[in-house]
């Protein structure tokens, strides 16, 4: 049985399968990555929503001053880590919050050495799903 190239990308395409020259499909792991890396000074959803919540503290006095991506930490030669929030309590304090939906171990082994390093207070915080309440869940590094 004699295919045309036509005939045979169609069927390719069909099944599935990449053709010759074509790159791979990124494993789901990879895809998800993929989604959660915005451009530098963008917020993705849940640390847009997390933004609205120290809009709020700040209205209350509760924090006078926070900033997306504010400050940069070196961590050794070539290595940085930013957090997601600078926050400045009332009393002065600093502290620097980490969002995310899920923790990675690479993401979680950079915010322990930088609390470790760094004389702030680092704080995690992740969205509770609505059917436990919501709200924002805290870990203290």
């Amino acid at each position: 049985m004699k295919m045309s190239e036509e005939e045979y990308a169609s069927l390719i395409a069909k099944r599935g399968k990449p053709q010759a020259g074509s790159k791979p499909a990124p494993s789901s792991k990879a895809r998800m990555q993929a989604l959660g890396r915005l451009k530098p000074g963008r917020m993705n959803k849940t640390e847009a929503a997390y933004d609205k919540h120290l809009a709020l503290r700040k209205h209350a006095g509760e924090v006078p001053w926070y900033r997306f991506e504010g400050i940069k930490l070196r961590l050794a030669d070539n290595t940085f880590y930013t957090p997601d929030f600078a926050v400045m309590l009332a009393n002065g304090e600093m502290e620097m919050h980490e969002v995310k939906g899920v923790w990675t171990d690479d993401a979680r082994a950079k915010t322990k050495i930088a609390a470790d390093q760094y004389p702030f207070r680092f704080i995690a915080i992740t969205a509770k799903a609505k059917k436990d309440g919501g709200g924002w869940a805290i870990e203290e590094f």
